[in-house]
């Protein structure tokens, strides 16, 4: 479960690791595709090389370089490094590595470097258990994560630590590590002689889509299988790489995406955004981009109904309908029938006049309801079910509309201390221009029943 970093037994058992293993960066200088984290004159190379490492937390997307970083640290400085995973380890765990790190500070005044792969899924209390330690500096700690730690690192350890966030690896990052893999005779596949071509690196960096370990996991598949032709016809070794044998040796690999973590709300965010840009052809990418990662189709649709009431509202009042019926649609015809619905909502909720007044009403009317507290209903609209009510007065003096011309008679239906209020203020476009017209005309008639009720 913990797991004390042994430099000489690594090197014992090296030949045997995977590619991606043995070509793991050694230290600073091999590290490759995070200039902005660990580039010349950066704080966490200068804090490395003088040996004052802090805590922090490494946030990054797969395959970018975290654990590497961390066993760099542990490489390049006097400190003792315990490797401790959240996913096989729990309080009594912690414990254990406490003990461990106060041991060595008593009796050889080293610091304790604590990593801590995939602290996001400890939850509160085993992350709780870090804090007193962390802050009394007996530990060092170093957590690495894909989630967004603001979610997920409960704030008192990420005020104790700095975020150190690495972005996914550049297509130039991922063609140096593929060629410095398959040129290497010490710990890659120098030793070969296979060659790649051009359009079978493109091919690995498309695959691997920012993740180093991808990369080189399908490289080495793809050596093999080439490896393994050329054995059973017993042809000479210098044999190149095409995409051809890349295509084979790769399985189809999934769009980057956790419904549960922060892509989930990226994609859903970029959606949302591009259907109120007014964007269609992006809108339907970012929907592609849902259904193709396995996003259920209904949670989608689910977004669209809201997206139509919030954003396009009374502008277009036949969106919200369209939004419902893709809805229907896709529950009445499944996958993949039912998404070609779904895709004809995006595009008319895309292209609709865009109004967000009723959901800045609603927010105002809101505040207003909380603000104010229970104001009394005006007597002339409250109901009057029995005798007594009606001797109280409820429903006194109310006009009924229907008994008026055009269906519409100007009296008051707000409490009285909130008789001038206004909350929705209909937009010029679409629908709500009908609406904002037909509002005025009202504004109108309450005002001149009001003149002539003080003349």
């Amino acid at each position: 479960m913990t797991d004390i970093f042994d430099f000489q037994a690594q090197i014992t058992a090296e030949a045997s690791h995977p590619l991606a293993e043995r070509m793991r960066p050694k230290t600073l200088d091999e590290f490759r595709g995070q200039p902005e984290v660990v580039g010349e004159g950066t704080p966490l190379r200068h804090a490395i090389s003088s040996d004052r490492i802090f805590s922090m937390i490494l946030w990054g997307p797969p395959g970018c370089g975290k654990t590497t970083l961390a066993r760099i640290v542990a490489r390049e400085t006097k400190c003792h490094f315990v490797h401790f995973s959240a996913v096989l380890s729990g309080v009594k765990d912690i414990r254990a590595v406490i003990g461990i790190a106060s041991d060595q500070q008593r009796l050889y005044r080293k610091r304790t470097i604590l990593f801590v792969d995939e602290i996001h899924r400890f939850n509160k209390s085993q992350q709780d258990a870090f804090l007193p330690h962390v802050e009394s500096g007996l530990i060092t700690l170093i957590g690495a994560t894909t989630e967004n730690p603001s979610f997920e690192v409960i704030p008192a350890l990420m005020s104790r630590c700095r975020v150190i966030v690495l972005k996914m690896l550049s297509a130039e990052a991922l063609e140096s590590i593929i060629r410095n893999a398959l040129s290497d005779t010490e710990r890659g596949l120098g030793k070969t002689a296979l060659t790649i071509a051009s359009d079978a690196v493109a091919a690995l960096v498309q695959m691997a889509d920012g993740d180093a370990r991808s990369a080189l996991n399908s490289l080495e598949t793809a050596a093999s299988l080439v490896m393994s032709e050329i054995a059973a016809a017993d042809a000479p070794e210098s044999r190149e790489i095409t995409a051809s044998d890349i295509e084979k040796a790769a399985q189809k690999k999934a769009l980057l995406y956790d419904k549960s973590g922060e892509e989930h709300y990226n994609l859903i965010s970029a959606l949302h955004k591009s259907l109120r840009g007014s964007d269609p052809d992006a809108a339907l990418y970012w929907l592609a981009r849902m259904l193709a990662s396995g996003e259920d189709p209904l949670y989608v649709a689910r977004r669209m109904i809201r997206f139509a009431s919030e954003d396009i509202g009374n502008a277009d009042p036949y969106a919200l309908d369209i939004a419902l019926r893709a809805t229907e649609a896709f529950r009445m015809l499944g996958s993949p029938e039912g998404e070609l619905a779904l895709a004809q909502a995006v595009v008319y909720l895309a292209t609709a006049p865009k109004s967000n007044s009723v959901y800045v009403a609603l927010g105002k009317a809101l505040r207003t309801a909380k603000e104010s507290g229970a104001l009394p209903v005006p007597f002339h609209i409250r109901n009057a079910p029995t005798r007594l009510m009606k001797e109280l007065g409820y429903g006194d003096g109310y006009q009924y509309a229907h008994d008026f011309q055009d269906a519409f008679v100007p009296q008051d239906y707000l409490p009285e201390a909130l008789k001038e209020r206004h909350f929705y203020h209909p937009s010029d476009r679409g629908y709500e221009k009908t609406v904002q017209q037909r509002m005025a005309y009202w504004k109108k008639l309450r005002s001149e029943s009001r003149s002539k009720g003080s003349s």
